[in-house]
């Protein structure tokens, strides 16, 4: 520890060296100095606090005669251990604990699951290298507001290869995830709209639109998606979907319903889709669903995407592509928001794409994942006198529905009784009650083939009894 700062009182009646004394009293009582710990010396303290050095060792002598500190030739002061205060410290740490962790499961069939254990570490260190030794001080500037030039243009091109999304890049604005995203495009919107969402929906974006003061509409949804239908009753303006593998459900929303959806934005001012691509890229039968921006030919669609999923959930980069009549709003309402993603990191993702190690993660994951969905399938087949399988072939979860008369709230229970944590459905839904026979979520990306295996095993017995 180099220094100590401490407000001291020249004016008070307490003298100076007793204010010293107390406060790194109360500091070590209080575990905010911890045993073993390095104080400075009585002159660096002295010339710190600009007060005199017999000063600092007056209050220092207090502290040794009290056992808080020990003193050791030619090297300093530290803090004493004293085994009250530990287990006094240790005690508080523990209830802190208690109250903000959570259970850890043997098996965790989270749907929000990444393998990051096929992560392509060296090739990401090896970027980050070349990119830091370029010993360029125009990458520790200020960056463009939008987002830098180079990485736009290279999700521009990618958005277009592998999504079928047409913009160019002065529509594409980069943020830190997701919730920054919608953060940002509600001071381009106003909030003076109404989203719908499908029903059930993703959570996360619900939430973070109520938090921004949005009026919502839940809207069903039948085999196709959103219903348009219903959609026209909620008296909302802005719909919120994810047509391309619908979360949680998996839909994957059809041509037809497609155009319906664009018919309704088109019909009139004002009123927008928001497409939220999350998890687009894992798709394990047949070609791969394009984008719904790529149909629209109105500006009608903002289109959101993220390298969350794909890459890695601590990467915090997002991004949207706006329509053009609302790029203009932005210019005047948004654009001296600075941008949330630093240089370096937007390079080295730039990087990671253009040289193809993310095409290349992207396959071997896809490869992954369509080996672990193949298991969890085939483990679930002793099951299918009593559920059926949904959503499957994308994404990184599939849905059980249940029609043997047990409850989500049982099935839920059984499972966590065999150490083995799987998710509801109802969860999922905006509505208070969730109409419908028990439907599980089950996410695999976490789990490896063995402990997929392992814990399905045990599913079909505690659900079969």
């Amino acid at each position: 520890m180099n220094e100590l700062t401490m407000n001291l009182k020249t004016h008070s009646k307490i003298p100076l060296y007793e204010q010293i004394y107390n406060y790194i009293k109360s500091d070590i009582q209080n575990g905010k100095i911890a045993y073993g710990e390095k104080l400075p010396s009585t002159r660096a303290l002295a010339k710190h606090l600009e007060i005199s050095r017999s000063t600092v060792e007056l209050a220092y002598e207090q502290l040794l005669s009290e056992g808080y500190i020990e003193s050791e030739p030619y090297r300093g002061f530290f803090v004493a251990q004293i085994e009250e205060l530990y287990h006094l410290q240790k005690g508080k740490i523990t209830s802190a604990k208690i109250y903000k962790e959570k259970k850890k499961y043997k098996y965790d069939f989270t749907p929000n699951g990444v393998d990051l254990k096929s992560f392509p570490y060296n090739a990401w260190r090896k970027l980050s290298k070349d990119i830091l030794m370029d010993d360029k001080t125009e990458l520790f500037r200020a960056g463009d507001s939008q987002g830098e030039y180079g990485f736009r243009n290279a999700i521009c091109n990618y958005l277009y290869q592998a999504r079928g999304v047409n913009c160019t890049l002065d529509q594409i604005i980069i943020g830190a995830g997701s919730d920054y995203i919608l953060m940002l495009l509600s001071t381009i919107l106003g909030i003076h709209h109404r989203i719908a969402f499908e029903d059930p929906t993703y959570k996360q974006a619900y939430r973070m639109v109520r938090s921004l003061s949005y009026e919502t509409a839940p809207v069903p949804m039948d085999k196709n998606g959103m219903k348009v239908s219903e959609l026209e009753k909620s008296g909302a303006d802005i719909a919120y979907v994810t047509p391309s593998h619908q979360y949680p459900t998996g839909v994957i929303m059809p041509l037809k319903r497609r155009l319906e959806l664009l018919r309704w934005a088109s019909q009139e001012e004002g009123r927008y889709i928001i497409e939220d691509d999350y998890d687009s890229e894992f798709r394990y039968k047949g070609k791969p669903i394009p984008a719904l921006q790529g149909y629209d030919g109105e500006d009608k669609v903002i289109y959101l995407g993220t390298f969350s999923k794909s890459i890695a959930p601590a990467i915090r980069l997002s991004y949207m592509v706006l329509p053009k009549p609302l790029l203009e709003v932005y210019d005047q309402k948004s654009r001296f928001v600075n941008s949330t993603v630093s240089k370096v990191d937007q390079m080295i993702v730039q990087k990671f794409i253009e040289e193809g190690y993310y095409e290349r993660h992207l396959n071997k994951t896809r490869a992954l994942y369509k080996s672990r969905h193949d298991v969890l399938i085939e483990g679930l087949r002793p099951m299918m006198d009593i559920c059926k399988i949904s959503g499957e072939h994308a994404g990184v979860h599939l849905l059980l529905t249940f029609h043997n008369g047990m409850s989500e709230e049982e099935l839920i229970q059984r499972a966590e009784a065999e150490d083995i944590r799987v998710y509801g459905l109802s969860d999922y839904c905006i509505q208070e009650k969730y109409e419908g026979n028990a439907t599980i979520l089950l996410g695999y990306a976490n789990l490896s083939e063995e402990q997929i295996r392992e814990a399905v095993q045990i599913l079909n017995c505690c659900w079969k009894k």
